[in-house]
């Protein structure tokens, strides 16, 4: 009979190691480097932590975290890719508690032209966008000659992130 119990008791902390294995968003290395980078940068602090936050309103290729200190919510990290001419491009949005954007950034990018998307003089006009305030290129979002293709993608890419906040919102994971 302990032989059983063992056994059992092996395959629910395997069964369990599998599940969250399975349901935890892992990032790969490098964007996870560049990504405490960016909070780092953002919120002031080095000292946080990263919480996986999974749905199925959440794009299978897109990542959503709620970034903690010890003491409170900082806000939410949301990593995903957006089309660039011929490739895609990483980027990271951060949403306030309020789920406004707090600031965007490209994490990689992996072309020649259209690098000024990445620019914060650029990416800063996103900064206090919401649900009730979406990005429009060419209204609210600056046209850039010479990254038509990224800069409209970025664009909407931003918009779709504030569509998912709110659901996500809407369902109480947040």
């Amino acid at each position: 009979m302990h032989q059983e119990n063992k056994r059992t008791t092996l395959l629910c902390i395997a069964f369990t190691f599998l599940l969250l294995a399975f349901t935890t968003p892992q990032l790969p290395e490098k964007l996870q480097k560049k990504v405490d980078a960016a909070i780092s940068f953002a919120y002031g602090t080095e000292s946080f932590s990263l919480n996986g936050i999974t749905s199925d309103v959440i794009p299978s290729k897109d990542y959503v975290f709620k970034i903690n200190t010890d003491a409170e919510l900082l806000g939410y990290a949301y990593v995903g890719q957006a089309n660039s001419m011929k490739n895609v491009f990483d980027y990271v949005v951060f949403v306030n508690k309020d789920l406004s954007i707090k600031k965007t950034k490209v994490l990689i990018y992996r072309e020649d032209h259209g690098r000024q998307i990445g620019a914060q003089r650029w990416l800063k006009q996103f900064i206090g966008l919401s649900v009730n305030k979406k990005p429009v290129y060419g209204e609210n979002v600056d046209a850039i000659s010479g990254a038509t293709i990224s800069a409209k993608s970025m664009t909407i890419a931003v918009k779709d992130v504030l569509e998912t906040i709110q659901k996500l919102n809407n369902k109480k994971l947040l």
